[in-house]
């Protein structure tokens, strides 16, 4: 059987996630699950690229041993001919050339979403698009963002439902806040892997620690931010970027920092989320 050219590239991709998770000391089970993905993309008789274009990705998530997570890395990859988890976890992401490909972003633009927003991925953005985030940065409102969000519909192949409300649930603050603590522990002790990103790192030092770990059915990878702000003010060691997903569900992120200003002044919160914050060290810790 002659392996469609593209189900063999991408395959390779997925390989190349389950030995770098491995490499990172990911649990067996994400490990399996990508090498067995790519299993099913060489099997298959037919491109993976037919199936996205007329089924989406519920067609890609019908296929064996594909859930949610890797179909939309599936999707992603046939998009745009990039994955950003992987870049991210080799120290390659480059998030502003990505969203340049929209139409109407430019390179400084691409720059402040990204670091005024913090996202990496296209289903990010979109995401930012219909939740209001993405009108606040300087240079977008609300009539760039409609335009923005449409693009992003018609390309990544679906329409969210406009609930106002995260599709996927998001862990707990505390479990957020334990992972950070796992986090930045393990960081100072040094028995993390690290790895050397190509943005910010003109020497190519092996700095930025990664974490995979795991609470309950929740899934998570931590890392320092490397972001531009986060160099420029000084945070680089001290903001942790938490992606997080569930089986059968895509990867979601979140940031968590020392808070400067307020009742939260010293603590560690979740940006966005610092009224559960105030309730949770209230109720665990006391005001």
């Amino acid at each position: 059987m002659t392996i469609p050219s593209a189900n063999e590239a991408i395959a390779e991709k997925l390989r190349e996630m389950a030995d770098l998770l491995d490499q990172q000391q990911a649990d067996n089970f994400r490990v399996s699950a990508y090498r067995k993905a790519a299993q099913t993309l060489i099997a298959l008789d037919r491109p993976v690229e037919d199936t996205w274009r007329s089924e989406g990705l519920s067609g890609l998530v019908a296929l064996p041993g594909i859930g949610r997570g890797i179909g939309a890395a599936i999707s992603e990859m046939l998009s745009t001919g990039r994955w950003a988890q992987l870049e991210r976890l080799t120290g390659a992401t480059a998030p502003e050339a990505l969203f340049q490909t929209v139409p109407g972003i430019g390179p400084k633009l691409a720059e402040r979403i990204h670091d005024e927003l913090h996202v990496d991925t296209l289903e990010e953005l979109e995401l930012a698009a219909h939740d209001a985030r993405l009108e606040s940065v300087h240079g977008v409102g609300r009539r760039r963002a409609q335009a923005i969000r449409a693009i992003l519909d018609e390309r990544l192949g679906h329409r969210r439902v406009k609930t106002g409300k995260h599709p996927n649930a998001a862990p707990p603050v505390a479990m957020l806040l334990d992972v950070d603590a796992e986090y930045r522990k393990k960081n100072k002790d040094g028995v993390l892997r690290k790895i050397a990103p190509k943005r910010f790192n003109p020497s190519g030092e092996a700095w930025l620690s990664v974490l995979h770990t795991q609470r309950s059915d929740w899934r998570f990878t931590a890392l320092y931010s490397n972001t531009r702000t986060a160099h420029k003010l000084g945070r680089s060691r001290d903001w942790v970027v938490i992606y997080y997903h569930r089986d059968n569900e895509a990867e979601s992120q979140c940031t968590v920092v020392t808070e400067t200003r307020g009742s939260l002044a010293g603590r560690r919160v979740v940006r966005g989320r610092e009224g559960e914050c105030t309730a949770y060290y209230a109720g665990a810790h006391g005001s």
